[in-house]
């Protein structure tokens, strides 16, 4: 079994128990009890959405422990206030202060720093260890689950042509249903791949014209024709990478064409310049957003809808990317109405 899977098993199991060599038999009868290839990748799938809100949560957390240790510098600089009290040709302070408070003042303030260093310590190790694992899932799903899909796809293009006049509609609609679920099943592997991957390419800026970028990028969208994408000015030229800037464009495009449900469709596309950074927004006219999943949506897996089509992958993808170029997203949105997604690249 994948070391993902038990690490995910181990955490809800008695300390005791975790270190038990018996463990393995255990972990080997999960594994048989398992037969089909969907019932694997939805086990698998399972522990990489508790991996991926894992990473998230630890990822918040880290932020707060930085937050933390700012506070704690900023309580170092009222210490340092303080000292200047002091008249250091004398050695005598300027006015009546506690040195004994003042000395246990600065020793409970190094130890909360040491202490703050030691638990990011343990959870940037934490962090790399399951960044590992979830690539070492990734190479699994490529190999063990990509090559059976095309299989089990090339036997029912067979079946059906080969017995298109002895099969009934019963039979017809079985295969259909079986090719639905290998398509399900191939774009969740290529999401994975896509996410996973993302982050692994050498990231060598250079000038960029994001105008012929982003038409190109809509020339391999298919578009329906109620869909209209307007670009009211010209994209400015950035310093970035074509494959990172392209699959951003190309996933928040999709996105808002997907959930587009007016008969006139409407998206577009722009920027503003803010000096140290370049501001660009995609907005649509389609079904909106509820606020309480403005942050969800970014998540690995997460879906709003139950489209066997959507890996629910893209945001989490165009989310890695900002986050590579040190930038920043968030959404706008009201039901019904339409939603604008908002992204900061650093110049």
């Amino acid at each position: 079994m994948n070391s993902l899977l038990k690490r995910q098993i181990r955490k809800y199991l008695p300390k005791d128990l975790q270190s038990n060599k018996d463990l393995e038999v255990f972990f080997d009868a999960i594994n048989r009890s398992y037969e089909t290839s969907n019932d694997q990748f939805a086990m698998l799938q399972r522990a990489t959405t508790l991996s991926s809100e894992e990473l998230f949560n630890a990822n918040t957390q880290l932020k707060e422990e930085t937050d933390s240790q700012k506070k704690v510098i900023k309580k170092l600089e009222t210490v340092i206030d303080k000292l200047q009290v002091y008249d250091l040709n004398t050695n005598r302070p300027k006015e009546s202060i506690d040195s004994l408070q003042l000395v246990d003042f600065i020793d409970n303030q190094t130890n909360e720093i040491i202490k703050i260093n030691q638990q990011k310590d343990k959870l940037l190790q934490s962090l790399e260890r399951q960044n590992k694992e979830l690539n070492d899932y990734t190479h699994m799903v490529s190999h063990d689950l990509k090559s059976p899909l095309q299989s089990i796809d090339a036997l029912t293009t067979w079946i059906q042509n080969d017995y298109e006049k002895v099969i009934d509609d019963n039979g017809k609609e079985s295969l259909k249903l079986i090719r639905e679920n290998v398509e399900k099943m191939d774009t969740l592997v290529k999401g994975i791949l896509e996410y996973s991957t993302i982050g692994k390419k050498a990231t060598d800026f250079y000038e960029l014209e994001l105008d012929v970028l982003v038409q190109d990028v809509l020339k391999t969208i298919k578009r329906p024709n109620h869909v209209a994408i307007n670009i009211p000015q010209k994209l400015p030229i950035i310093n970035g990478d074509k494959y990172r800037l392209e699959q951003l464009f190309y996933h928040l495009i999709q996105n808002a064409i997907k959930f587009n449900d007016k008969e006139k469709g409407i998206i577009e596309i722009g920027f503003s310049d803010k000096k140290t950074s370049w501001e660009f927004y995609v907005k649509d006219n389609g079904k909106g957003i509820e606020q309480q999943y403005f942050d969800k949506i970014f998540i690995a897996f997460q879906k709003l809808e139950n489209d066997y089509k959507s890996t629910g992958i893209g945001l989490a993808i165009v989310k890695k990317i900002i986050d590579l170029y040190q930038g920043e997203i968030w959404v706008t949105s009201e039901l019904h109405v339409g939603s604008t997604f908002y992204f900061k690249i650093k110049k």
